[in-house]
């Protein structure tokens, strides 16, 4: 006779039986645990788990570990080591000190994680798997035929929400928080509400890991990896209870769930789910969500690292050039050739102050430097390329336009010095020629950089050297006047390295 669930469903479902007489967990030759009041739980898709009493298991168990599983109908489970004579076995149990009410006959049993136990023995027999169906269905369908051609994480999130509506899932909302590597941006969280129109995308600061508001909230807590989160909101289960879950109440929802998101990295994002069944949400509603949990990761996951790559690349070689890069520009010589107005600015007397200021403060005022150069040049509509030592390198790039250009490049010449006025140890020196230049990659076949290369840089950078000695802010070539009236005249000046000397003006 062989121990078998009465009717397991081939949806998703979650049936715990006794299993009658003794039972016993051995490891080997060693017994770990032996009971007359074992059950065991059959899970759709998944081998059956013997739960035994914690008084019936043999032996010694170690302190609760840090590892913490989730399960929406089951709730968050604990993990102990077990102690034996060779050593201990690591994660060894799982228990549900606090399960959900679907689960709640196992509360408190202990199971043997996979491979631990190598027989359970019965006297009835063995405890046989029901006849394995494969995962199928429509929302699978959809995943494996229809989502992959969507085209960007709002779409995707306002159609997994319909997808499980049309399924008999009565879900009302749904929120996904996916973690970046951006600079400035922590993340972005996606929430889709069956009564809005569209999409809201939130992208918080840093600063939301110290606001209350995360600080005591689901999302804080499965993204610590403290397990997931489902509190039937007509209930007090006062294990997961946050102020989010009055809010949604108070809108009509009765059940709410909080489960991982992970990526392949091991980084942990965060999908929840809201409903207003008056029931809440049945095993199988969840069962569906949670089978297809790392698919609709994967999703997420692409789409967040294409954006990481673009915030990096715009981060770290600046808006255009990123674009470039990330449309394929990465061998050695792609660029082109264009015509620009490259600026050159640098920090003056930045040796001095290195040596007068702190460490700190000369960090600081670097940064200070680099940011509002950055900023004018970028509003200027300019792109910087690079920072060189205590130096911009910023290019205008004229299009079938030259003479916009190098107004361009002269309006944030005049905008960075008089930006930089109101830091009293910040004082900038700019360079500015126009000319036809490459811009492209150029290196060694392991470290590639994207930049601009030609006469009009060099000149750019020897003018922003010139100007410390006539006495100018800005130095820029004849070709950069344009409009110009409160200019001086500099007449032909001989720069170091450049053949000829150069017309130059001064302001």
């Amino acid at each position: 006779m062989s121990v078998l669930p009465s009717n397991l469903s081939s949806s998703y479902a979650l049936e715990v039986i006794d299993v009658p007489g003794n039972v016993r967990a051995l490891r080997g030759d060693t017994l770990l645990a032996h009971s007359r009041n074992a059950m065991v739980a059959f899970e759709t898709r998944l081998a059956p788990v013997v739960y035994f009493p914690p008084e019936d298991v043999i032996v010694p168990l170690g302190e609760i570990t840090d590892l913490k599983t989730f399960c929406p109908f089951k709730g968050t489970a604990r993990y102990r080591d077990i102690i034996l004579p060779d050593g201990p076995v690591p994660n060894a149990v799982w228990t549900y000190s606090n399960a959900l009410p679907e689960s709640v006959r196992i509360e408190g049993q202990l199971a043997f994680t996979p491979g631990v136990a190598d027989q359970i023995l019965t006297e009835t027999g063995p405890i046989e798997q029901p006849g394995y169906a494969s995962a199928s269905g429509p929302v699978i369908d959809w995943l494996l035929r229809e989502a992959g051609f969507i085209p960007t994480p709002e779409a995707l999130t306002a159609a997994l929400g319909e997808k499980l509506r049309e399924q008999g899932v009565h879900v009302t909302r749904i929120s996904v928080m996916i973690w970046s590597l951006h600079p400035l941006i922590a993340g972005k969280n996606y929430v889709w509400d069956l009564d809005a129109e569209e999409v809201s995308t939130f992208a918080p600061s840093y600063e939301i890991h110290d606001h209350p508001a995360f600080v005591n909230s689901p999302l804080r807590h499965v993204s610590d990896g403290l397990g997931g989160v489902r509190q039937r909101l007509g209930t007090d289960y006062a294990e997961n209870s946050f102020p989010i879950m009055e809010d949604l109440r108070a809108q009509g929802a009765t059940d709410y769930v909080a489960m991982p998101l992970p990526f392949s990295d091991g980084r942990m994002n965060v999908l929840s789910v809201t409903g207003d069944h008056p029931n809440g949400f049945s095993t199988a509603n969840l069962g569906l969500i949670f089978e297809c949990i790392f698919v609709i990761s994967r999703f997420y996951e692409v789409f967040m690292q294409r954006e990481n790559a673009q915030s990096l690349l715009e981060t770290y070689v600046g808006k255009r050039t990123g674009a470039r890069v990330l449309g394929g520009e990465i061998r050695r010589g792609d660029g082109d050739e264009i015509d620009a107005a490259i600026m050159f600015c640098d920090l003056r007397h930045s040796t001095r102050l290195e040596e007068e200021l702190s460490k700190v403060a000369y960090l600081e005022l670097l940064n200070h430097f680099f940011e509002t150069t950055s900023s004018v040049v970028q509003d200027c509509g300019g792109e910087v390329l690079k920072f060189i030592g205590d130096a911009v390198l910023a290019v205008f790039p004229a299009g079938d336009n030259a003479k916009a250009a190098c107004a361009k490049a002269l309006a944030s010449a005049r905008g960075t010095i008089d930006a930089l006025r109101s830091h009293s140890h910040c004082e900038g020196a700019v360079g500015i020629a126009f000319g036809r230049v490459t811009y492209g990659n150029v290196g060694s076949k392991e470290r590639l950089d994207f930049t601009v290369i030609g006469h009009a840089a060099n000149v750019a950078a020897r003018l922003c050297d010139q100007g410390k000695h006539t006495g100018h802010a800005v130095v820029f070539t004849e070709e950069v006047l344009g409009d110009a009236t409160d200019a001086d005249d500099l007449g032909l000046l001989p720069l170091h390295n450049v053949g000829a000397p150069v017309h130059c003006y001064g302001m």
